[in-house]
C-alpha cells in the first residue's frame, strides 16, 4: 500500500505570500477598466467549451476575491512549489465551512502565489450549477461538473484541476467533527488521475472550519429547499443577512509533493485496490498535514 506523506513546511514559508500591490496608475487603472468595458460590451473576448472567462476571471472576480483572501483571511500559501509549473495535475484538498470559501481561496493562492501563476479549474456538484447567478458564475471562473469525463478532457488539456471529494459532507459537518475528513467516495478522481498520468497534489486548508461553525442543521428545511442541509450557526439566521458574513478567521493552505500516477499506466484505472490504495493514501496525508498546520496556527484568528 503507497504510504501517507505529511505536507512539509519550510522555514521559509512563515510568512504569507501575498500578490505585489499593482505598479499601474490611477489614469492607467481607468483605462484599463474603460478597455474591459469596451470588451464586454462589443463582445470582444473567448470562453473555452466548459464556459470558462479570462477576461472576466482576471478582471472581475479574481480582484473581489483578494480583500478575503489577503485582507480578511489573511491566508498564507505553503508549497506552491510542489504544484507543477505547467501540465496537468489535480489538486485535491479537503472541504470545510458551510460555504465553499475554501474553493475560491485555492483558486486566488494558485493564481496569485504560484511562479507560473496557475488557473484552478475546479470540479463542482450539480446543485451548484442549478444555482442562478452562483451557476454562470462558476462556469466563469473555469468550474465544471464533478465527473470523470470533464476531469479527463481539462487534465489531457494541461489545466490544474481542483477537487474536493468529501463534498457536501465535508462542507456541511457539523462544527464539533470540525478537520476531521469525511469519507472520499470511491476513488473518481484517483481513476482520472490514472488515465491521464497527471500527478496528485494533496492540499491541506486550515481556517474554514471557522467562518461559518455549523451547530445545527434543519433537515425539515433543507429538504423543502431541496438542499444538503440547512445551516445554523452563532450568527444565522440570528442575525439575519449579517449572519452570512464570515468570521475573519486566520487561513493556512499548504500543498504536498505530488504523487505520481504516469508510471502505473492508464490501464490501472481499472484495478480497484490500487485506486482504494492511492485514495487512502490521499486522504491520510491530507489529515496528517491538517494536524500539522493547526500546530502551526498560533489561534483561531491569527
Amino acid at each position: 500500500m503507497p504510504e501517507a506523506r505529511v505536507i512539509q513546511l519550510r522555514p521559509d514559508d512563515d510568512e504569507p505570500r501575498v500578490p505585489p500591490p499593482s505598479s499601474a496608475s490611477w489614469e492607467e487603472q481607468v483605462a484599463g477598466g474603460l478597455e474591459f468595458l469596451r470588451r464586454r460590451l462589443t463582445g470582444d473576448y473567448d470562453t473555452d467549451e466548459f464556459g470558462f472567462d479570462a477576461d472576466l476571471t482576471d478582471h472581475v472576480l479574481l480582484p473581489l476575491l483578494r480583500p478575503l483572501f489577503s485582507r480578511w483571511f489573511r491566508v498564507e500559501t505553503h508549497g506552491v512549489e510542489n504544484v507543477p509549473d505547467t501540465g496537468g495535475g489535480l489538486v485535491v484538498a479537503n472541504h470545510s465551512g458551510t460555504v465553499p470559501l475554501d474553493a475560491m481561496m485555492a483558486t486566488v493562492a494558485l493564481h496569485d502565489d504560484h511562479p507560473a501563476r496557475r488557473r484552478l479549474r475546479l470540479l463542482g456538484a450539480d446543485l451548484v450549477f442549478d444555482l442562478p447567478v452562483i451557476g454562470s458564475l462558476s462556469r466563469k471562473l473555469g468550474s465544471t461538473l464533478a465527473c470523470n469525463e470533464d476531469a479527463e478532457r481539462l487534465l489531457t488539456g494541461g489545466e490544474l484541476v481542483g477537487v474536493f471529494p468529501e463534498g457536501f459532507k465535508g462542507i456541511g459537518k457539523p462544527f464539533r467533527e470540525r478537520y476531521t475528513l469525511q469519507r472520499f467516495g470511491r476513488g473518481g478522481f484517483v481513476t482520472a488521475a490514472l488515465r491521464t498520468g497527471a500527478p496528485i497534489i494533496p492540499c491541506a486548508i486550515v481556517g474554514a472550519e471557522e467562518t461559518y461553525p455549523m451547530i445545527g442543521n434543519v433537515k425539515t428545511l433543507a429538504r423543502l429547499l431541496g438542499l444538503p442541509y440547512f445551516p445554523v450557526t452563532p450568527t444565522f439566521p440570528a442575525l439575519g443577512p449579517l449572519g452570512l458574513v464570515p468570521l475573519p478567521s486566520k487561513w493556512l493552505i499548504a500543498f504536498g509533493e505530488p504523487i505520481e500516477t504516469a508510471s502505473y499506466g492508464p490501464s490501472a484505472a481499472e484495478d480497484p485496490m490500487l485506486v482504494f490504495n492511492l485514495t487512502d493514501q490521499v486522504r491520510e496525508t491530507i489529515q496528517q498535514s491538517l494536524y500539522e498546520l493547526l500546530l502551526q496556527r498560533r489561534s483561531v484568528f491569527s
